[in-house]
C-alpha cells in the first residue's frame, strides 16, 4: 500500500470518531468550541505521529509479552512533551482541556494505531498512517466543536455569528449535547457512505 493511500484513509475510511468509534471520551468532553476540538486534535497527533514512529523504529527490539507496556511508556512521554509544551506556548488552551491532555496516554486511538499497524510496519508508513489519522480525528473534533460553539454559545472561533436577539441553545454545550451532537454527525457521515457506495455500485454495474 502507497504512503498516500496509508495517509488517505484516516481522513474518512477509518477516521476515528465516526468510523472506529474511538477516542469518544475526549470527542464529547472539549468539543464545546472549535478552538478546543482543534487543540485536542492537534495535540493528539503529534502524540500519534511520534509514538507511531519510535515504535516501528523499536518494534524489532521491544519483546512481543512486553509492547503493550512499552508502548504506553513511549506514548506517555510524548504526553508529556506536548503538555509541556502547552503549559509554556498555549497556556489558556491548556487549562481548558484540563485533564484530557495527559489521559491522552490512555486514547484508544493512539494505542491502538501502535498495536495493530505502526508495531507491523516501517516508519515511513508508520508517519503517514499517524499524521492521516491524527489529521482525521483533528478535523472531526473542529467540525462538531464548530457545531456546538455555533449553536450553543452562538459564536465561531469567540466570534458572534447571529443577530444580537438570538438565544443560544446552551443544552448543545452541555454534556448530553456532545451525544445529540455526535449522532447527528455519525448519522450524516453514515448517510454519505451509503450514497458513495450506491454511486460506486451504479458505476461498475
Amino acid at each position: 500500500m502507497s504512503l498516500q493511500k496509508e495517509f488517505t484513509k484516516g481522513l474518512w475510511e477509518i477516521v476515528p470518531p465516526f468510523r472506529l468509534v474511538l477516542g469518544l471520551c475526549p470527542t464529547l468532553a472539549v468539543t464545546t468550541s472549535a478552538e478546543n476540538g482543534m487543540g485536542m486534535g492537534m495535540a493528539t497527533t503529534f502524540v500519534l505521529v511520534f509514538s507511531n514512529l519510535l515504535v516501528s523504529l523499536l518494534r524489532k527490539f521491544i519483546p512481543s509479552n512486553v509492547r503493550i507496556a512499552a508502548y504506553i511508556v513511549i506514548i506517555a512521554s510524548f504526553v508529556v512533551i506536548v503538555e509541556l509544551m502547552m503549559q509554556a506556548y498555549t497556556f489558556p488552551l491548556y487549562r481548558a482541556l484540563g485533564i484530557f491532555i495527559p489521559l491522552i496516554v490512555v486514547n484508544c486511538i493512539i494505542l491502538g494505531r501502535a498495536e495493530a499497524f505502526a508495531g507491523k510496519r516501517g516508519p515511513l508508513e508508520s508517519i503517514a498512517d499517524g499524521l492521516g489519522v491524527g489529521i482525521g480525528y483533528t478535523i472531526s473534533l473542529t467540525v462538531l466543536g464548530a457545531f456546538r460553539e455555533i449553536l450553543g454559545s452562538g459564536t465561531l472561533w469567540g466570534l458572534k455569528v447571529f443577530w444580537s436577539g438570538f438565544e443560544p441553545f446552551t443544552f448543545m454545550v452541555r454534556a448530553p449535547g456532545a451525544f445529540v451532537a455526535l449522532g447527528v454527525m455519525l448519522a450524516l457521515i453514515n448517510f454519505i457512505s451509503l450514497k458513495l457506495e450506491e454511486r460506486k455500485r451504479r458505476a461498475v454495474s
